[in-house]
């Protein structure tokens, strides 16, 4: 029979699954294979789901399950899509205790993202039920290709949504699995003509601008309000590193987007003022937001009660939170995602191949509590060391872990005894555009302090997820004599002396030409930090160190990843080191 769910429309045999392989055909009839089987469970402030224009601050229960019935290059939650399947078992958590930990965090709604809602279609419709039976928004971030019936079914359970579109033509979807593109837009203009809250997210990837303002174009025929976000394409999985625009092209394109609609906001760039909602008639910024992890915002200020004297009264749905919430680690939007890759790619270079074992790993992580530890533990040198040794037990890899341990350890320990007595240059580390800082505490900046740097990011009294903007004036006081951009969502050195240029920005950094990019995911996220240590010690000490970075990248390469190091191959992973060409 077919999968009457989303328009895939995959035939299941007697006993079999389809392409998501979330459901099964038993007895004629299309049954969830994990009915109810929560992954995660945790408050968020609804800026991170993302939703901008649905009561702004608002705090929502994020919930996921595993699996998606798309398969897309580059996927930010491949680990959710596909890799924790192989070892997908109970959570023990019924929509009864999604409804009594949501009422307890004292949200107002719950939210279905991080995967898609099409695979636990019968789930998400329990849990809608019950979450208007206790007086609790809910609403989802989905891919939009259900079935129309399966979305009639929905849409009087929701009430809002954030339709997450690939592209407009055919073959953006193909190339994600599925058929087309016309099941998304039929299905957009049912949720907008009946009255759900519709916010629409749409993949920019380079050379793809057509796909982008035709999507814009068609979303503007149902309302120009409509909050559209241009998802910057990071590739986070192993997709090649030339079909990432740059935040300044990005931002060239969401000028372009501005003609169709009022309301157009730019994600995954850091430092970026295309967060902000600006009035359509007086161009006052009503919402002041900044970067706050991968596709992710939060705000900073507003206007009273979120209006603008001349702005559209219907424009935002629901009223402002007086109280924001400030989700803790890891938790909150896809950061998540993030930590399991960074495990990922610790458990890569023990030797860990198995998505099973790794799987159960990342399991164990959830079901202990040890993600708390582990983002503390992972921003410092030292205490990195018990996470890779902690890790190697788990996956019975201690020798293993005792090699890389020794390894890293080597190294760290030589620059710190050469850097313990010199001069300190004063060093600033940004992520994206140069206001935007990254916080104190966070490894890349204690790479710069082991490696004989001042880190005046410590300087900063505030503190964002991964860090904050900051002013005009903070920066110039700082007179920072080294920048270094961050290798996981970065911007090109040129860009980035552009943006000094354009804003005025001055700095010693700036006058002598010293800033500075790494490698991709050679300064957070994996043991690769070790490799970006090298790097940046060379750049700040040139008359003590003088590391040959290719050679002893090929040697980290070959003994930890079975690979050899091939700079023209590289990517945003954490844990692959090559990308398809």
């Amino acid at each position: 029979m077919k999968c009457n769910i989303c328009e895939i429309g995959c035939d299941l045999a007697e006993g079999q699954s389809g392409q998501c392989r979330m459901y099964i055909n038993k007895d004629d009839r299309i049954i969830e294979r994990f009915s109810n089987n929560y992954f995660t469970m945790f408050p968020v402030s609804i800026e991170t789901v993302p939703l901008l224009h649905y009561y702004p601050r608002g705090t929502f229960l994020q919930v996921c399950t595993v699996g998606c019935n798309f398969k897309c290059e580059g996927c930010i939650s491949e680990i959710l899509a596909s890799r924790l399947l192989s070892t997908n078992k109970k959570s023990g958590i019924s929509n009864e205790n999604v409804i009594n930990k949501a009422l307890h965090e004292d949200c107002i709604g719950i939210v279905f993202c991080l995967n898609d809602p099409a695979v636990s279609y019968f789930t998400f419709c329990d849990l809608a039920n019950k979450a208007r039976e206790n007086n609790l928004l809910i609403g989802c971030s989905t891919n939009g290709y259900f079935t129309e019936n399966a979305l009639k079914e929905l849409i009087p359970l929701i009430d809002f949504v954030n339709i997450g579109i690939k592209g407009y033509s055919d073959e953006r979807y193909i190339s994600c699995g599925a058929r087309g593109s016309g099941p998304v837009f039929r299905n957009l203009k049912l949720l907008k003509e009946s009255d759900v809250h519709v916010e629409v997210s749409t993949i920019y990837i380079k050379g793809s601008e057509d796909e982008v303002i035709n999507t814009a174009k068609f979303v503007s025929s149902l309302s120009r309000d409509i909050s559209f976000q241009v998802m910057r394409f990071v590739p986070f999985g192993d997709a090649a590193p030339q079909i990432e625009p740059t935040i300044r092209e990005s931002e060239v394109l969401c000028g372009k987007l501005k003609q169709y609609l009022n309301h157009v906001y730019l994600f995954n760039s850091p430092g970026t003022d295309h967060l902000n909602t600006v009035c359509a008639q007086c161009s006052n910024i009503i919402f002041q937001r900044e970067f706050f992890g991968p596709m992710g915002s939060r705000t900073l200020s507003y206007l009273p009660q979120g209006m603008c004297e001349c702005s559209n009264p219907a424009l935002f749905r629901g009223e402002v939170s007086e109280v924001s919430y400030h989700e803790p680690g890891f938790m909150g939007g896809y950061r998540i995602t993030r930590a399991l890759e960074m495990i990922h790619a610790i458990l890569v270079c023990l030797g860990v191949k198995d998505d099973h074992k790794l799987a159960e790993i990342w399991a164990n992580v959830m079901e202990t509590g040890y993600l708390e530890e582990f983002h503390a533990s992972s921003q410092d040198l030292n205490s990195y060391f018990d996470v890779i040794e902690h890790f190697a037990a788990l996956a019975d890899r201690k020798k293993e872990g005792m090699e890389l341990v020794a390894y890293m350890r080597e190294k760290l320990d030589f620059i710190r005894s050469v850097t313990n007595d010199i001069e300190r240059p004063r060093v600033y580390y940004c992520m994206g555009y140069p206001l935007f800082a990254l916080n104190g505490e966070r490894i890349e900046n204690n790479l710069v302090e082991a490696a004989g740097g001042e880190s005046v990011n410590k300087l900063i009294n505030r503190e964002g997820k991964p860090g904050v903007g900051i002013s005009h004036n903070e920066f110039c006081d700082m007179n920072p004599e080294f920048i270094f951009i961050s290798g996981f969502l970065s911007t090109p050195v040129s860009d980035s002396y552009a943006y000094c240029k354009k804003y005025g920005l001055s700095a010693d950094a700036i006058k002598n030409r010293r800033i500075y990019d790494l490698r991709p995911l050679w300064d957070f996220g994996s043991p690769r930090w070790i490799l970006g240590l090298m790097y940046i010690a060379n750049k700040l000490h040139p008359e003590i160190f003088n590391f040959d970075i290719d050679k002893e990248a090929n040697q980290f390469y070959k003994r930890f990843y079975g690979v050899s190091f091939d700079s023209s191959r590289h990517n945003r992973s954490f844990y692959s080191v090559s990308s398809r060409q």
